[in-house]
């Protein structure tokens, strides 16, 4: 493995974008909350009371389908959150804002739009070309 390099940013740098990243994962888990809170109300309760005759299969599928939705939202904010988690870690080690693929500083702007990113332009495309 390469060694770990040190971050190319200040303590002062680090804190903005450790506030930045807790305000993320902070927005991310009260989607999870909305979104649980929507799966405990859904449609389902009324389908349970429909007698035999007025049950359709297509309200039965689009409810399933409707909570699969929110399942797959649940999940990716719950993925978000820990690469969040990562991106605290890699700001206590002293190794935040450092591209994992060519080792250089992931500019400022890049990390203000994608906090949790362990790659700059560069070593995201070179990353991709590599996958082809």
């Amino acid at each position: 493995m390469s060694e770990t390099r040190k971050t190319p940013y200040n303590d002062k740098d680090l804190e903005y974008f450790k506030s930045l990243i807790l305000q993320k994962k902070e927005q991310a888990q009260k989607e999870i909350e909305k979104l649980q809170s929507q799966v405990g109300n859904d449609n389902r309760g009324e389908l349970d009371n429909d007698s035999g005759y007025s049950f359709h299969i297509a309200d039965s599928a689009s409810v399933a389908t409707g909570r699969e939705n929110i399942y797959i939202m649940i999940d990716r904010q719950q993925k978000l959150i820990g690469y969040l988690d990562r991106a605290l870690h890699r700001i206590e080690n002293k190794t935040y804002g450092v591209c994992r693929v060519t080792g250089k500083k992931i500019p400022k702007e890049r990390l203000e739009a994608i906090p949790h990113t362990e790659l700059s332009i560069e070593g995201k495309m070179q990353e991709q070309a590599r996958g082809r």
